[in-house]
């Protein structure tokens, strides 16, 4: 098991800009998230294995956060050009999944039955089988904290993590539920 300064290091080393303690007591799951997910503003809701439906109820959701005490969030920060710059949200998106991916590999030998959860919709492959065969990588892909009904935000503030740091940026925020 790694302290908290160990996994800040991995964390760092991975490239992202701010990693946290997370008290897993604190994750609340709230079906007003999940139904936002539903609203499919995004396209991929009924669409990959880790996205709502395909990744399960809010209840079953909740039996996996609750086997859980201890984890860290991680985020990366990008400076965008204006409130407008799509590119910037993307880079910062791209660069996010990266090092969400290179930390997940990391803490997969220290923790072999974590559970990885993202930002955005699983992008592990090109095109996912859901829901006609089962997932190819069921030990590599990640639901995102919204899929479970994570108020981001709310995560954040509950374990003293900032969310907004200020004009012009914009911060992905992921975490890992470790033990």
């Amino acid at each position: 098991m790694l302290d908290m300064e160990e996994l800040k290091k991995l964390g760092e080393e991975s490239g992202f800009t701010h990693i946290a303690p997370l008290d897993c007591s604190t994750i609340k799951l709230l079906p007003d998230v999940r139904q936002m997910c539903a609203a499919n503003t995004c396209h991929m809701y009924g669409q990959n294995w880790h996205c709502p439906p395909g990744c399960g109820t809010l209840e079953e959701c909740e039996a996996r956060v609750r086997s859980y005490h201890r984890g860290i969030l991680v985020q990366t920060v990008g400076e965008l050009e204006d409130a407008m710059d799509g590119e910037g949200m993307i880079e910062t998106e791209k660069a996010h999944k990266e090092h969400f991916f290179e930390l997940e590999e990391k803490l997969r030998s220290h923790y072999p039955q974590m559970l990885p959860i993202g930002s955005g919709a699983c992008t592990r492959c090109s095109s996912c089988t859901y829901p006609d065969a089962p997932c190819r990588f069921p030990d590599k892909t990640f639901a995102s904290m919204e899929a479970y009904g994570m108020l981001v935000t709310q995560v954040c503030q509950d374990n003293g993590l900032p969310y907004y740091y200020g004009p012009c940026t914009i911060a992905y925020t992921s975490c890992f539920l470790l033990d």
